[in-house]
């Protein structure tokens, strides 16, 4: 909490299990029927969106960014989700899925982080991507 700005509903790392500063972060999501996307993802057979897995893995991704950097949120820095590549998806993740996710650190120019991500329920491939972040001063945006 100390280091995303994400608060309910969007926050969407439950839980960081592993983290190790400028290699890799690991986490996970418990996905429950109550999150409000289901309602309309889809009515009678709920689906998480594809756009959240991504964002989930962009926050982990970003707490990675600012451990790395010895920043925190309070600090006045903000980490942005700058782009995705490379974005696939392999299995639906849905209500009652623990959503296990890890980011691996890829690269950083001048505040500009890449990272690899995947996204796993239980030895499943969920999703994977490449994900870039930019690191910067909220005053600065």
């Amino acid at each position: 909490m100390d280091y995303l700005p994400h608060r309910y509903p969007l926050l969407l790392v439950d839980r960081v299990t592993e983290l190790e500063v400028d290699n890799f972060v690991a986490g996970y999501k418990n996905v429950t029927i109550n999150e409000d996307f289901f309602t309309g993802h889809f009515p009678g057979r709920p689906i998480m969106p594809g756009v959240l897995i991504i964002e989930a893995m962009a926050q982990l991704s970003g707490l990675l960014a600012f451990k790395s950097k010895n920043k925190k949120h309070s600090d006045g820095v903000i980490c942005y989700l700058a782009g995705t590549d490379k974005a696939r998806f392999k299995r639906p993740v849905v209500p009652g899925d623990q959503l296990l996710m890890r980011s691996e650190f890829r690269a950083d120019r001048r505040g500009v982080m890449k990272f690899h991500c995947q996204a796993h329920v239980g030895e499943e491939l969920a999703c994977s991507a490449d994900i870039t972040c930019m690191v910067m001063m909220q005053d600065d945006v």
